[in-house]
C-alpha cells in the first residue's frame, strides 16, 4: 500500500520529503481512512468515533438551542404581560394615578405605564367547577396597547371590556371551567363588605367578553382582566391603584431608568424590576444551561478518546508501512502529519455532520416533537408542566461556533499522541510491529 502511494505521488512530482501537508501526505492519510477487509475492526472504531462526534455535536447544538429558546420564550411571555418596572407607593396610595402614569410614560425609554388593581379570587362557573385566579384591573386603552393580550384574543373581542360590562379570561381557565364567550363567571373575594358579623366574602358574576391565549399555560389558566373602575369597586379600592407597571424599550437598561423614573414621580416610590421578581427562576435556568453544556461535552470527549484507540491500533497495524516510508525518506514530521490528518479528518467530518444534523433538527424541532409524541403515544413537552404550548429552539451563532471549536479542539488533541507515537518509530522498530 505504501509503495503504491509513493509511486502515485512520485508520478505527480511529489515525494515523501515534500512540503508539510503535501499531496503525498494527504494521499497516504486518505488511504488509511479507507477500510480494507483485514482492517475491519479499526474501521469500526473509526466509525464509532465519527458517529459519537456527530451525535455529540448535534446533541449539544439541539439542547442549547432548546434551552435558549425556552428562556427567550419565557422572558418574552413573562415580561409581555408583567411590567419591566413595578412602581409602588411609599407615602400613601396612588390616588393621582392618571397624572402620575402620564408622567412616568413620558420618561425617555418607557413605552407604557399601566395602573393596576390586583387581587386573588375564586373563579367558578354556574355549571360547577372552580379554580383560583388573579384579577388584574386595567384600563381598556392600556390593555389595548398591551399587545401580548390584545393581539391574542382567541375568541370574542374587547368591546364588552371597553364598555365596562365584561371581563377577559384565559383560554385554559375557560376550558377548565367549561366556559365560553357570553357565559357568566362568578368571582368570590375574601375581602368583601364589613358587616356587624365581620367581613363577608364578596361574590359577583361577570359576563365573559373574550378569551385570550398568551401561550404560557400558567397565565392562560389563572389570570382574569377586569375593567379598572369595576376592579376598584370589587376590591374596595375606589379612586386608587396599588401599583403602576412600566414597560420599557430595553429591559436590560433598567438600572439607567431608575433615577429618571424616581425624578419624574416627584414623590417617594418603591421600584422593583423584572430581574428581582424572577431572579431565582432565571438563575436556575442559567445554572441548568451551564451544567447541561458540561455534561453533554463528555459525549464529544468520549468520541475523541475513541479516535485515540483507533489510531493507536492503526499505527500498530501499519508498522511495516511506516518502516517503508521512513526508509524511502519520509521524515518523522511527515509520518506524524499523516496520522494526524487521518484522525483529524474523523473529527472534522463528524463535526460538520453534527452541525448539519443539529441545524436540521432545530429548524424542525416542533415537527420532531410531534413525531416522537405520535410514536410514543404520550405528550412530550407537556404545556401544563413546561408552561409553553410548543417546543422552542433558538440557535445562537456564537454558541454554535464555540461548540464547533470545542469539538475540533478535542479531536485534534486526541490525534496528537498516536501521531507522535507513529513518528517516533524507526524502521527497525516499526517492522517489529508486524
Amino acid at each position: 500500500m505504501a509503495e503504491a502511494a509513493v509511486d502515485r505521488s512520485s508520478k505527480s512530482g511529489l515525494g515523501p520529503a515534500g512540503k508539510p501537508f503535501s499531496t503525498f501526505e494527504r494521499l497516504v492519510a486518505w488511504r488509511y481512512l479507507r477500510a480494507r477487509r483485514k482492517e475491519a475492526f479499526i474501521s469500526v472504531i473509526a466509525g464509532f468515533s465519527f458517529v459519537g462526534i456527530m451525535l455529540g455535536v448535534a446533541t449539544l447544538i439541539i439542547v442549547m438551542a432548546v434551552m435558549n429558546g425556552f428562556r427567550t420564550e419565557l422572558v418574552s411571555r413573562i415580561l409581555g404581560i408583567n411590567g419591566h418596572m413595578i412602581v409602588q407607593p411609599v407615602d400613601g396610595p396612588f390616588t393621582d394615578y392618571p397624572v402620575l402614569s402620564s408622567k412616568l410614560a413620558g420618561v425617555p425609554g418607557v413605552k407604557m405605564a399601566l395602573p393596576l388593581v390586583e387581587g386573588q379570587v375564586l373563579a367558578s362557573a354556574q355549571a360547577g367547577g372552580s379554580t383560583g385566579a388573579l384579577v388584574r384591573g386595567a384600563r381598556a386603552e392600556d390593555l389595548t396597547k398591551l399587545k401580548t393580550v390584545s393581539d391574542n384574543i382567541k375568541s370574542g373581542d374587547m368591546v364588552g371590556y371597553a364598555s365596562g360590562d365584561g371581563v377577559l379570561i384565559g383560554s385554559r381557565m375557560a376550558d377548565q371551567l367549561g366556559l365560553r364567550v357570553g357565559d357568566l363567571i362568578t368571582l368570590t373575594s375574601p375581602d368583601g363588605d364589613i358587616t356587624p358579623m365581620g367581613v363577608s366574602p364578596r361574590i359577583k358574576s361577570y359576563k365573559i367578553s373574550g378569551l385570550f391565549e398568551i401561550g404560557m399555560s400558567e397565565y392562560d389558566s389563572s389570570i382574569i382582566f377586569m375593567p379598572l373602575e369595576e376592579a376598584q369597586l370589587y376590591f374596595n379600592a375606589e379612586g386608587l391603584v396599588q401599583s403602576i407597571e412600566l414597560f420599557v424599550d430595553n429591559p436590560d437598561d433598567i438600572d439607567d431608568l431608575r433615577p429618571k423614573v424616581e425624578e419624574a414621580a416627584g414623590r417617594q416610590i418603591a421600584i422593583t424590576d423584572w430581574r428581582q421578581r424572577n431572579q431565582t427562576f432565571f438563575s436556575a435556568l442559567q445554572v441548568e444551561r451551564n451544567v447541561m453544556f458540561m455534561i453533554l461535552t463528555l459525549i464529544v470527549l468520549v468520541a475523541a478518546l475513541n479516535i485515540i484507540s483507533g489510531l493507536i491500533m492503526l499505527v500498530k497495524d501499519k508498522g511495516s508501512d511506516i518502516a517503508i516510508l521512513r526508509t524511502m525518506g519520509a521524515s518523522a514530521g511527515a509520518i506524524m502529519r499523516i496520522f494526524f490528518m487521518t484522525g483529524a479528518a474523523i473529527g472534522i467530518v463528524g463535526t460538520i455532520a453534527g452541525v448539519l444534523l443539529g441545524v436540521l433538527v432545530c429548524v424542525n424541532i416542533e415537527s420532531v416533537r410531534q413525531f416522537f409524541s405520535w410514536i410514543s403515544g404520550t405528550v412530550l413537552f407537556n404545556p401544563q408542566v413546561y408552561f409553553l404550548s410548543q417546543l422552542p429552539a433558538e440557535m445562537d451563532l456564537s454558541e454554535t461556533i464555540s461548540i464547533v471549536a470545542m469539538a475540533l479542539t478535542l479531536s485534534f488533541i486526541a490525534t496528537i499522541f498516536p501521531a507522535w507515537r507513529a513518528s517516533r518509530l524507526d524502521p527497525v522498530q516499526a517492522l517489529r510491529y508486524e
